[in-house]
């Protein structure tokens, strides 16, 4: 008889994504995608975090004053879709702990993605959210908030020989 308690491929694909939002070092939000083929088949991931070459303790983290982390930060999917090195998005899905802003959404449209599973909105009254929100239905681009009863998935790293 096979287990019944295993989890959907759509609560799989957002823990692949929660999952890589821990590697952010972002103090205040932590944002994974995980990008998926019509197979199922996982083709890249991203966190919100510094560019390559760009020191992660050189440039700034603060969200007000002088010196922000706005210009430097490169979000989640925008990782996630460049991670695909050139790989081809068309028809496939993205999965996000928070709904894509304006910039990130045309790099979504732009790459073929059809599907935007995310968690949170947060944002949803602002025009970066509004503008993203415009564009992705103009390009028939699919965005669903996923609601699951699932509320953790927990990790276990001990050997089955040491429990």
């Amino acid at each position: 008889m096979k287990r019944e308690d295993y989890i959907s491929w759509d609560e799989y694909f957002m823990g692949i994504a929660m999952l890589a939002a821990k590697r952010s070092k972002d103090p205040n939000t932590q944002v994974g995608a995980c990008i998926v083929s019509q197979d199922n088949i996982i083709i890249s991931t991203g966190y919100n975090g510094m560019p390559k070459g760009c020191s992660d303790d050189v440039y700034p983290w603060e969200r007000e004053g002088e010196q922000t982390k706005y210009p430097y930060v490169v979000h989640a999917e925008l990782n996630a879709v460049l991670n695909a090195n050139g790989r081809d998005l068309r028809g496939s899905k993205l999965y996000v702990a928070l709904f894509p802003c304006n910039e990130c959404a045309k790099a979504i449209i732009q790459s073929g993605v059809k599907e935007v599973y995310y968690l949170s909105d947060k944002y949803s009254d602002s025009m970066a959210t509004l503008a993203s929100k415009r564009m992705m239905d103009s390009a028939g681009v699919r965005y669903t908030q996923m609601r699951t009863s699932l509320k953790t998935i927990t990790l276990d790293f001990v050997p089955e020989e040491e429990k």
